[in-house]
C-alpha cells in the first residue's frame, strides 16, 4: 500500500479550526497537570510512602523512580492508542485518553501512606502512576496528530505551538499549585493532608475535559483516508516497511524534548534545592516564571517553522538553550538571587521544542501518522524519560553542571536530527 501525506487542502484558518484548538489545548493543560503535578511533590511523597528511617536522599530517588514509571509505560498505552486511532479515528482515542489519567490521578490524592498500609502504600502509587503513562503515551501523539490535521498544512507550526504551550500551561498549573500549597500550609500540613489536594484537584478537571472533549469532531485528514480506503490494516508493519528514516531522526527530536521537559522543566526545581540549599519554595517560585517563558517561547518558535521551517529554528534555538541551561545552574552557584531571570530565560529557550512534533508531522504518512509519532516519542521518553531522573541526581553528586552537561547532549542531537529532516523533506512540501 502506498502511504499518502494527506493534509487538510490550503485555506484560512476558520472559526471551528479554533475551537478544536482551544478545546485540545485546554484539555492537554490539563491532563499534563495531571502528569506533572506528581513531580513537585516528590519530596513528600518519598517522606510519606517510604519507611520514616529511610535516609531523606534516598526515599526522595525512590519517588523520582516511580515517578520515571510513568515514563517507562508510555509505550505500552501510546502504541495501542495509536494503533486504534490509525485504524478507527483519531477522536475517540483522544477522549479516552484524558479518561485513563483522571481516574489514577484522582486515586492517588486518596491513597493511604506507609504509616497505614506499609510496604502496599508505594506499590499502589506505583500502580497509579504506571496508569498515567499508560494515559500519557496516547494523549500527547493524539493530540498533536489531532490538531495538525485539522488546519491548513502552513498553519502546522501554529497549531502544534498552540497545544504545546497549553502543555506548557499544565506545568505553569502545577507549578501554580504546588506553590500555593507550600506557601498557604506549613511543612507539617503539607505532609499531614495538603500533599493531597493537587491530585484531587486534578482527578477532577481531568473528569471535566472527559466531557469538553465530545464536543470535537473527527479529523478531515482521517476522513479523507477512510473515504479513500487507505486506512492502514496494521500500522506498525506498514510503519517499520516504508519509513525507518523518518523513525531514526523522530527518535532524535523526541530527545530534545525529554530533555527539556524532564530535566529544565519538571526536575530542575528539586535539584537546585538540593544542590545550592535553596528553599523549595523558591525554586518552585522561579520554575513558575520559567514555565512561563517556556509559553511565550513555543509559541514564538512554532510560528517561526511555519515561517522558515523547523531546522533553521533548531539551528538557531538549541545552541541559545544550551548556553541558557548552562549560565542558570553556573550563575545560580555565584548569586542565588540570579534563579528567577536565569530561569524564566531558560525556559523562554526551551521553546525550541516547538520543532518535534512539526518534524514528527511531517516525517509520517497520514495512515500511520499517529503510530509513527506515538512509536517514537514514547519509546524515546520511556528509555530517556524513565532514567534521566533515576541518573542525573546521582550524577550531581560527581558534578552540579550534569543536569546541563545532559541537555547539551540531547538537544544538540535533537538538532542534528531536525536539520536531517529538513534536507530530506525539502522538495516533499
Amino acid at each position: 500500500m502506498e502511504l499518502s501525506h494527506t493534509f487538510v487542502a490550503p485555506r484560512p484558518l476558520a472559526s471551528q479550526d479554533a475551537k478544536t484548538l482551544a478545546l485540545a489545548s485546554l484539555g492537554g493543560a490539563l491532563e499534563f497537570y495531571d502528569f506533572v503535578i506528581f513531580v513537585f511533590f516528590t519530596a513528600a511523597l518519598g517522606h510519606l510512602f517510604f519507611p520514616p528511617d529511610m535516609p531523606e536522599w534516598l526515599g526522595q530517588l525512590q519517588a523520582f523512580g516511580i515517578f520515571a514509571a510513568g515514563y517507562l509505560f508510555r509505550p505500552l498505552g501510546g502504541i495501542v492508542m495509536a494503533h486504534f486511532g490509525d485504524k478507527f479515528g483519531r477522536k475517540r482515542m483522544f477522549t479516552l485518553s484524558v479518561a485513563l489519567m483522571a481516574v489514577p490521578t484522582l486515586m492517588i490524592g486518596l491513597l493511604p501512606t506507609y504509616e497505614t498500609l506499609a510496604y502496599g502504600a508505594p506499590l499502589l502509587l506505583l500502580l497509579m502512576r504506571i496508569l498515567q503513562g499508560v494515559a500519557i503515551g496516547g494523549e500527547v501523539p493524539g493530540a498533536w496528530v489531532f490538531v495538525s490535521e485539522h488546519v491548513p498544512f502552513k498553519r502546522i507550526g501554529l497549531a502544534c505551538s498552540l497545544l504545546t504551550m497549553g502543555l506548557s500551561a499544565g506545568i505553569l498549573l502545577g507549578s501554580v499549585v504546588a506553590t500555593t500549597v507550600n506557601t498557604v500550609y506549613t511543612k507539617a500540613e503539607v505532609l499531614e493532608f495538603a500533599w493531597r489536594i493537587p491530585f484531587l484537584l486534578g482527578g477532577i478537571f481531568g473528569l471535566a475535559v472527559v466531557y469538553l472533549r465530545r464536543w470535537l469532531q473527527e479529523t478531515p485528514v482521517f476522513e479523507e483516508i477512510s473515504h479513500l480506503k487507505q486506512v492502514s490494516k496494521l500500522p506498525i508493519k506498514d510503519l517499520m516497511k516504508t519509513n525507518r528514516a523518518d523513525i531514526v531522526i523522530s527518535v532524535f527530536v523526541s530527545w530534545l524534548i525529554t530533555a527539556c521537559v524532564v530535566v529544565i522543566m519538571l526536575m530542575t526545581p528539586t535539584l537546585l534545592s538540593r544542590i545550592y540549599q535553596i528553599p523549595m519554595v523558591l525554586t518552585i517560585q522561579a520554575n513558575t516564571a520559567a514555565t512561563i517563558g517556556l509559553c511565550f517561547g513555543v509559541m514564538t518558535m512554532g510560528v517561526a517553522c511555519d515561517r522558515f521551517g523547523p531546522s533553521r529554528v533548531a539551528m538557531l534555538g538549541v545552541p541559545v538553550l544550551i548556553a541558557a541551561f548552562y549560565g542558570l545552574y553556573v550563575g545560580v552557584g555565584i548569586n542565588r538571587e540570579w534563579l528567577l531571570p536565569l530561569y524564566a530565560f531558560a525556559g523562554f529557550a526551551a521553546g525550541v521544542v516547538s520543532i518535534v512534533p512539526i518534524v514528527m508531522i511531517r516525517s509520517f504518512p497520514a495512515a500511520v501518522r499517529f503510530t509513527g509519532i506515538s512509536v517514537c516519542y514514547n519509546v524515546t521518553y520511556a528509555v530517556a524519560g524513565g532514567l534521566t531522573p533515576v541518573v542525573i541526581p546521582l550524577l550531581t553528586q560527581v558534578t552540579p553542571l550534569a543536569p546541563a552537561h545532559y541537555v547539551a547532549v540531547a538537544t544538540f542531537c535533537g538538532m542534528v536530527a531536525a536539520i536531517a529532516h529538513g534536507r530530506r523533506t525539502r522538495d516533499r512540501f
